[in-house]
Order: structure tokens, then sequence, then C-alpha cells
């Protein structure tokens, strides 16, 4: 534990936010990988209510159902429900708002992750130009003889662009791999809103009759 203090200690000011930039990446990471499960998102039962709707006096169950489920599927199917007696243009109209509203709620955290992968490296960068400045100071002051006054300088210029690219790294793949799994979940929530729009616009058809 010393020598992981004293590391951290050689990297200078720069370490500090690096660290905070690492806290904020590994939250977002956690709380994205509980939010983002399927069956959290895509959950079962509302699924399961959609699959058996067979005709307009299903329609109170199915909202019921929504209604005790809370996340952006649930809350697109109980929209376009609540929607059925529109047109049908206008039921897909009012599914695509809705839909657009809840996506921020799928991707809230991911613009803050990709800034940490972003600014991450570029920290580490401004902490290596930092610890070059002052080997050159000491160069300056004192000539190329004083190694030891120079082993400050240099440790500070690596240990910052280590403990940046560290951060930054995992930071992309994870951005990268949530964002992919969140549009693939937007996908599947499009896929069940167009079966809800034909059940709905069926079932009025029928009524029509």
């Amino acid at each position: 534990m010393e020598h992981v203090i004293e590391f951290f200690e050689k990297g200078g000011f720069i370490i500090y936010p690096l660290l905070l930039c690492s806290i904020v990446g590994l939250a977002i990471v956690i709380e994205k990988a509980v939010a983002l499960r399927r069956k959290k998102v895509i959950i079962p039962e509302v699924v399961n209510v959609l699959d058996n709707i067979k005709c307009s006096a299903d329609i109170g169950l199915a909202l019921s159902i929504c209604e005790k489920h809370k996340g952006p599927f649930a809350n697109i199917i109980r929209v376009g429900l609540e929607s059925r007696e529109l047109p049908k243009e206008e039921i897909k109209e009012t599914l695509v708002d809705q839909g657009r509203q809840e996506v921020r709620q799928l991707e809230r955290g991911l613009v803050v992750l990709e800034t940490v992968a972003g600014i991450a490296p570029l920290l580490g960068l401004l902490g290596t130009v930092i610890g070059i400045l002052k080997v050159f100071n000491v160069i300056s002051s004192m000539g190329v003889g004083q190694a030891t006054a120079m082993a400050g300088g240099i440790s500070e210029a690596l240990i910052t662009t280590i403990v940046g690219l560290s951060i930054g790294i995992p930071a992309v793949v994870g951005h990268n791999f949530f964002t992919d799994k969140a549009e693939g979940l937007v996908l599947e929530i499009e896929k069940y809103s167009s079966l809800l729009v034909k059940k709905v616009t069926s079932f009025k058809n029928d009524d029509n009759r």
C-alpha cells in the first residue's frame, strides 16, 4: 500500500484529477452494467403480457402490468396502449416521441464516460509535459550530471502517462460496449413497439366491423 501511495505521489498534482476521472468512470461503468441488463430493460412480464394480448379486453391487464413496472420499455408500451384510440400514424408518432425521451435514460452517463475516455490521456500528456519541463529546469540550473534531481521530473512524466492511459483505454472500451448495448436494447424496444401498433390497430378494425 505504501508503494502505491508513493507511486501516485511521484505523479505530481495532475494525479488528483486523474484519480477523479477514474472514480467517475468506474461509477458509470458499474451503473450501466446494472441498468442495461436485458431483463431490467426488456421486462419479461411486459413482454409476456404484450404477446398475450388477443383482443381489446386484454388491454386493461396489459396497462396494469406496465404501470406496475418502471423503465423505458414499460413506459413506451403503456403510452402506446393509452393512445390506442388514435389513428395509426398518430400512435406511431406518440411512440416515437416517448421513445426519444426514454432513450435518453438508457444512454444517461455515456457522454460523461466518453469525456473521461478523452480527457484522461490528455491529462496524462499534460503531466508528461510538466515532468519533462521540470527535467529541463534541473538541467538548466544544475547541468546534466544531476541524475537524482532529474529523476523526479522523469518519474512524474512517466507515471501520469501510465495512469492516464490506464484510465482512458478501459473507458473507451466501456463506452463503446455500453453504447452498443443501449442501441441493441433500443432496437428491441422498437420491435415490440411495432408489434403493439399492429395489435391495437387490428383491434380497432375488428371493433369497427
